[in-house]
Order: C-alpha cells, then structure tokens, then sequence
C-alpha cells in the first residue's frame, strides 16, 4: 500500500474558511477570558480589602498596560459573545449551508472588530 501523505507541511500557505475562523476566535476568546479571570479576582478581591486596596487597583487601572489588559479582556468576551451568537443561531438550524455559513461568519467577524474599536475608543 502506498500512502501519499505531505511529508513536510507549510501551515502558512493553508487558507482557512471565515467559518473556521469565527471557531478559532470564539475558542481562543474563551481561553482569554478564562485566564484574565485571574487578574479580575485579584482585583477585586483587592479592591474589596479596604480604602486602600481600592486606591491602589484604581491607580492602577489608570496606567496605559491596565488599560490595554482591560481592553484585551473586553475584546475576547465581546468576540466571545457575538460569535457564540452566531454558533447559537447555528445550533438552531440557521446559517448551515457554505455560502450563508461564510457570509455570517464574515458579519460576525466585522461586527467583532467594530466591539473592539469601540472598546478602544472607550478606554482610552
């Protein structure tokens, strides 16, 4: 028998599906979110502690690197939440065939980034 497999393959020519791409960003998102839940414990936890607990998370919630963490924890659970939407909307029988499936995971995806711009905008 013989087998005609790639014996070196280069991921970087591999395009991948927009759909495919919605799954790695919800995944990834929730990976995110899961470790940031960390840094939101802490700080709370911290903030709770008393007055001055809560003046040292607020000065440090004012310093660019806490704005940029904040913005990258608002930005996996709004990619997280708008393209769980579109797995939901899967899961009940919609958007399954390949061109509604791509066209969706496209809209998703922009309206992910525009969460992100926003997001931005709002912190800073």
């Amino acid at each position: 028998m013989k087998k005609e497999r790639p014996v070196n393959l280069d991921l970087s020519t591999i395009q991948l599906p927009a759909a495919a791409k919605a799954s790695i960003i919800h995944r990834v998102s929730g990976v995110v979110m899961l470790i940031a839940l960390a840094f939101l414990i802490w700080a709370f936890a911290t903030s709770l502690s008393g007055p001055e607990g809560f003046a040292h998370v607020e000065s440090l919630m004012t310093s660019f690197v806490a704005k940029f963490i904040g913005w990258g924890i608002l930005t996996a659970l709004g990619f997280h939440l708008i393209i769980g939407v579109r797995h939901w909307v899967m899961d009940l029988g919609h958007w399954e065939e390949l061109e509604s499936g791509r066209a969706s995971a496209n809209i998703f995806i922009v309206l992910s980034i525009i969460w992100a711009v926003l997001v931005g905008v709002w912190l800073w």
